[in-house]
């Protein structure tokens, strides 16, 4: 299935969960703290994440905190 990821459009399995895309995206197997997750323009909260199922077309916006001054 295609998807919009942060604007580019990105290939996932079918039936992938906010969760694995937010993986797929940062790299890690389980993203830590300072990771946020819109789907839709909706926030998705992150015990949600592994339920959250995504379809054919949506928009997730995967937002990093950064430090800096």
């Amino acid at each position: 299935m295609r998807i919009m990821v942060n604007g580019e459009p990105r290939e996932l399995p079918a039936g992938s969960s906010v969760a694995e895309a937010v993986a797929a995206v940062t790299g890690a197997a389980q993203p830590g703290a300072g990771i946020a997750a819109a789907l839709n323009d909706e926030v998705v909260r992150r015990s949600a994440w592994d339920a959250t199922t995504l379809n054919e077309a949506d928009r997730l916006e995967v937002l990093t905190a950064v430090q800096g001054g």
